[in-house]
């Protein structure tokens, strides 16, 4: 009898996989930290892992985010609150029925590459085999704190905090403070527009500048425009950069940095808020912390400022806790991947949703289970190493070429683009399995 296979994590890229796998006849454990399903999403998460603060609404509209057989309820806002999303993916388990097959409040410890597939520990002690592994333990739970540390630091009298421990639930933390946010990303703007509700002051330090871009224009949320797949790139990007003059003008009208990347070579940043809280003067545009004393923060231009709390929007690493770094590491959150799925040297091991796409992650991760469930079962074969070494470089040269160099840009792919490769890919694969079989 064949072993079953692993799936480690039931966040929202998990449960994609639990229920593929299920429909599919595969036999399967899936081993769950927390007390429930929802993985990053879910507020206060009792595995500590979930980057969810109080304030969060998804970046990504709502049908956008949502699994391709069961959308988001139709009463929830196009941008619902984490809230409604966390229900939102209880709803699916219990509606698939896949509750049950998730063993909560166990994690894995270490899992170990064996002939014929894995030898894994459960943070239980106990030690069971598999077939294979599919790795859902998400990368935004492992904070990035600034490297090296700024000077001065550890003399800082006040608090320092990674974006990641940040809730909005705790009064005392911001209330008649001066708050200084590192960080030109979502998270980092969140907090400081939050943070103007009850701050003293409030100042956003920029280590680069980024784009800014609305979630709605024209009436209707912007990533809903130019959505098919391999419309070339310039293209978009003259859209992209003719609706951002028009909606909102140049960065540098706000006070922030002019980005030194044309729109959409990095990560954008989605905010309906900062833009009006900078007009407002309740945000205080800074460039990059220089370093820090005892009571104050000095900033690259020379300017200094009191300050009490000193918050780091400033990413996360991409990590394997249960893996001995000899088998999989990714340093500076570089992890080459065949499509970001298969593992190139090691048989049995799949990656979901360890890509960060101009999009949701969610119908990402739900393609790439039925992918991997095809590989599984036979239906899908894989190219021969040398194709899937070529590719592999090809993506990372790709990466390169576009985007800002940063330990950010190492795993972007373009929503759409994404999805037509692995659909591709699979009547490809697909083809060869028919072949092989005749």
């Amino acid at each position: 009898m064949s072993l079953p296979v692993c799936v480690i994590g039931a966040g929202s890229s998990g449960i994609a996989a639990v229920k593929a796998l299920a429909q599919r006849g595969i036999p399967f454990d899936c081993f769950e930290k927390s007390d429930r399903v929802g993985g990053n999403w879910v507020f206060r998460n009792t595995n500590g892992m979930s980057s969810a603060y109080w304030s969060l609404h998804i970046n990504t509209s709502r049908d956008r985010m949502a699994y391709s057989d069961f959308p988001m309820p139709s009463d929830y806002p196009d941008f619902p609150h984490h809230t409604q999303v966390a229900a939102y993916f209880d709803a699916y388990v219990d509606h698939f029925g896949l509750r049950e097959r998730i063993t909560f409040e166990t994690g894995v410890e270490r899992a170990q590459p064996q002939a014929g597939g894995w030898r894994v520990t459960l943070d239980t002690g106990e030690e069971r085999e598999y077939r294979a592994l599919l790795i859902a333990n998400g990368h935004h739970w492992d904070p990035r704190w600034p490297e090296p540390a700024f000077p001065g630091a550890d003399d800082f009298n006040g608090v320092q905090m990674h974006s990641h421990h940040y809730t909005g639930d705790d009064p005392e933390l911001l209330t008649g403070k001066r708050v200084v946010v590192l960080g030109m990303g979502n998270s980092a703007m969140d907090i400081a527009v939050e943070a103007t509700q009850v701050a003293e002051r409030v100042f956003l330090a920029a280590r680069r500048g980024a784009w800014i871009v609305p979630k709605y224009v024209f009436g209707r949320p912007l990533d809903q425009f130019v959505t098919a797949p391999r419309v070339p790139l310039k293209i978009r990007q003259r859209f992209m950069a003719t609706t951002l003059r028009a909606a909102i003008g140049d960065m540098e009208r706000y006070g922030l940095p002019k980005p030194d990347h044309r729109v959409l070579e990095a990560h954008p940043t989605i905010s309906d808020s900062i833009l009006t809280s900078l007009t407002h003067g309740d945000i205080t545009p800074k460039p990059n912390i220089a370093r820090l004393t005892e009571e104050t923060v000095v900033f690259a231009d020379g300017s200094e400022e009191r300050a009490d709390v000193v918050i780091y929007g400033t990413g996360y690493k991409v990590s394997f806790p249960f893996f001995d770094p000899s088998v999989v590491a990714a340093p500076d959150n570089e992890l080459p991947l065949y499509k970001r799925v298969f593992h190139p040297d090691l048989p049995g091991l799949y990656f979901l949703a360890l890509l960060q796409p101009l999009g949701a992650t969610m119908p990402l991760a739900e393609a790439q289970s039925e992918w991997i469930c095809d590989h599984l079962t036979g239906r899908y074969v894989l190219p021969g190493r040398r194709e899937v070494l070529e590719d592999i470089a090809r993506e990372r040269a790709a990466i390169r070429r576009r985007y800002v160099a940063s330990k950010r840009h190492t795993m972007q792919v373009d929503y759409d683009d994404y999805l037509f490769e692995v659909r591709r890919e699979r009547r490809r694969g697909a083809g060869k399995s028919a072949r092989v079989s005749r």
